[in-house]
């Protein structure tokens, strides 16, 4: 469905371009090939505004806590601009053309990963990451979380059936999960529905454990769910996470890594992404959706996934 969705936005956007581009020409007598750059441009423009306002709305919610991360702005605009591309990568060629669903290795050298998105995405999300993974010889899966907008609860069953399906395919009795964002929460009411049975680890990327106040733009359950209201020191998470925030174990907790950026532009606060128990590794100045395309990310991922299997082997 996202796939169908972000082609016909695509279009949408392609369409608007060319009518600035109709009136540029006609108009303000511009040159065919100039007015096409016009009406292009102004559609960049909009989505360049569009990323920098999630900076600044981020920058509100995370509050005192921004001043104690600060940046110079030379890192700000590298930070920016990678998110930028990150953005127009994943939502213009990755997930409309580029979801997939299983990709495995000829010569496995861990055990496998189950890749789960975050909210709006599918598994065209994950691009960047299976090459580094393919890379690796780590036979992966994909799952695309549908209804888009649902309860994240209802993503359980669908999660059962893929991590059942990838241990039959493989022959393996655990399987690694890794969440991008809503993602790690979906992977999180598994694991409270159906206990670490068949899970080895769960390494989530910029996953709001205890909410974010940009939650509150987006439509639909799963977005009300993972709401955070107030600043930084001071808010509140939903009540469906602090339902799921009780029912986590310590021994369920220990089998999960939360990576995370310091200057996530769409987790507010960022801090959020710290889970009680767990492993949390925090980076520097890497933007939300670019966590899975930039290559220290990808290094970590890969370092945590074969950890895994030589703390397996030494039991």
């Amino acid at each position: 469905m996202v796939a169908h969705l972000t082609r016909l936005l695509l279009l949408l956007q392609g369409l608007v371009a060319f009518a600035i581009a109709l009136a540029a020409h006609s108009r303000l007598h511009l040159g065919w090939p100039l007015a096409i750059i016009f009406g292009a441009g102004i559609i960049l423009l909009v989505r360049m505004t569009i990323t920098a306002n999630n900076f600044f709305i981020a920058r509100h919610y995370c509050g005192r806590l921004a001043e104690e991360v600060s940046l110079p702005w030379s890192e700000w605009l590298r930070l920016y601009l990678e998110e930028f591309k990150s953005t127009m990568y994943c939502s213009s060629w990755a997930m409309p053309f580029l979801a997939f669903s299983a990709r495995p290795a000829f010569d496995p050298a861990s055990l496998p990963v189950l890749l789960i998105h975050g909210y709006g995405c599918n598994s065209g999300y994950w691009h960047g990451m299976s090459k580094a993974l393919t890379a690796a010889h780590i036979t992966h899966h994909a799952i695309n979380l549908e209804p888009v907008f649902g309860d994240i609860d209802d993503y359980i069953p669908p999660l059962r059936a893929a991590v059942n399906a990838l241990c039959e395919e493989t022959g393996h009795e655990k399987v690694i999960l890794v969440a991008h964002s809503m993602g790690g929460l979906a992977a999180r009411a598994y694991l409270r529905a159906e206990g670490e049975t068949r899970i080895a680890k769960v390494i989530t990327l910029g996953s709001p454990h205890q909410g974010t106040g940009l939650a509150k733009f987006g439509i639909g359950q799963n977005s009300r769910q993972m709401r955070w209201t107030g600043k930084a020191h001071e808010g509140q998470a939903s009540d469906w996470l602090c339902r799921l925030q009780a029912s986590g174990d310590a021994q369920r907790r220990a089998c999960f890594v939360s990576i995370y950026s310091l200057h996530d532009n769409i987790i507010a606060p960022p801090t959020s992404s710290i889970l009680a128990g767990a492993k949390n590794i925090a980076f520097p100045a890497i933007g939300h959706v670019a966590l899975a395309y930039a290559p220290e990310i990808h290094e970590c991922v890969i370092r945590e996934i074969l950890a895994t299997d030589a703390a397996m082997e030494s039991i």
